[in-house]
């Protein structure tokens, strides 16, 4: 068992890296759950498999498998692929993981945050969430890494962090009543800053529209480097996604992070509009907390996309739009290897790759 620790990460000199800087893994876990992945995911772990297989070009993989799939998923993943038997609600691992920080003595420890399916009582996607709830302890006790347990409710992807100071959230997600109701946004901020070492926090209004996890940033935005962002941007006014992304847009304008740089924004387009048509839908369990019917507008972004030791894995969603999507984090990254891998039946789940993986940094 990881040993837990009382401090507080910062007053120990521990913080978040950027998710540019290196890594000595990625996990994952194998998508089954038949109320969000159509057909019990049996398209969704092709998906998964080979943004596994792109990922590993950089970077070793650990994928998390239910007992009941063990043998599927070890045969459909390559040998180099590592995977480990755990038990777990749904396979969104940049939620359910451990988030890990690190010190300039080379030192690395993780944080359990509490987890609640995005909203637990008020407006959570399912119930119970218990075996989510336990995996971040359970991948800190297997990476060996001693641990914090965090006294609040967050996500990996409701946070974006820059390694040098700076982190990015949402007043729609992290003020979310289904969060922390009893935090004030100062109490928010003050734990943030505890917990990852940042020194200071900036709150966009909203993430992406329709976006049921109550607007996650790193579904509308990604942290390139410190000084630059990448942004989903919405030409079309009388979309909804417009306004956000404006309003997104104007503030990130005026912003200076941490050490006073201001921000360089790269515009990514947007994909589609997108919906579920009826063949997706009809191959989904209906169920009260998930809503997965045909027409709905699905929060799609490329914005959701990975950096891993000189990789970077965005979802191509759309042929009308992935070509400039993939040409905009070219020039975001030019020492960078950019693949795309096919991610429609991820987004069908309700994210994208970057949800569906949590880095471990290298130490």
């Amino acid at each position: 068992m990881s040993r837990i620790i009382e401090e507080v990460p910062a007053s120990a000199g521990f913080y978040m890296p950027g998710e540019h800087q290196p890594q000595s893994e990625v996990w994952m876990s194998w998508p089954l759950r038949s109320n969000n992945w159509r057909y019990s995911g049996k398209f969704a772990q092709h998906a998964f498999v080979e943004v596994a297989i792109t990922i590993a070009q950089a970077t070793p993989v650990v994928m998390l498998v239910e007992q009941s799939q063990y043998a599927n998923a070890r045969a459909q993943l390559p040998a180099h692929i590592k995977v480990i038997e755990m038990s777990y609600n749904d396979s969104w691992m940049r939620d359910i993981g451990a988030t890990y920080v690190v010190n300039q003595g080379g030192e690395r420890r993780g944080i359990s945050w509490q987890f609640n399916a995005w909203g637990g009582l008020v407006d959570g996607l399912y119930f119970p969430w218990d075996l989510d709830d336990a995996v971040a302890e359970k991948m800190l006790n297997i990476t060996g890494d001693a641990s914090y347990k965090a006294p609040f409710v967050l996500e990996g992807g409701a946070i974006h962090t820059d390694g040098d100071g700076t982190l990015y959230t949402t007043k729609e997600c992290l003020l979310h009543p289904s969060r922390n109701p009893d935090l004030s946004q100062q109490q928010i901020e003050e734990n943030l800053k505890s917990y990852l070492g940042i020194e200071k926090i900036i709150w966009l209004d909203k993430g992406l529209y329709n976006d049921e996890t109550n607007g996650h940033v790193d579904n509308i935005m990604h942290v390139i480097k410190p000084g630059e962002v990448a942004l989903t941007c919405c030409d079309d006014p009388s979309d909804p996604q417009y306004a956000i992304s404006q309003a997104a847009y104007k503030q990130l304008s005026n912003e200076r992070d941490a050490k006073g740089r201001a921000l360089k924004i790269y515009k990514l387009p947007m994909p589609g509009p997108l919906y579920m048509s009826e063949e997706e839908a009809a191959g989904i369990d209906q169920t009260e907390g998930m809503q997965r019917e045909a027409g709905e507008r699905l929060a799609a972004s490329y914005a959701n996309f990975l950096i891993s030791n000189g990789l970077v894995v965005f979802p191509l969603l759309d042929e009308a739009n992935d070509e400039l999507a993939k040409n905009v984090l070219i020039e975001a990254f030019p020492e960078h290897k950019v693949v795309g891998v096919t991610a429609r039946e991820i987004l069908l789940g309700g994210g994208n790759i970057h949800c569906i993986t949590q880095q471990v940094p290298s130490v």
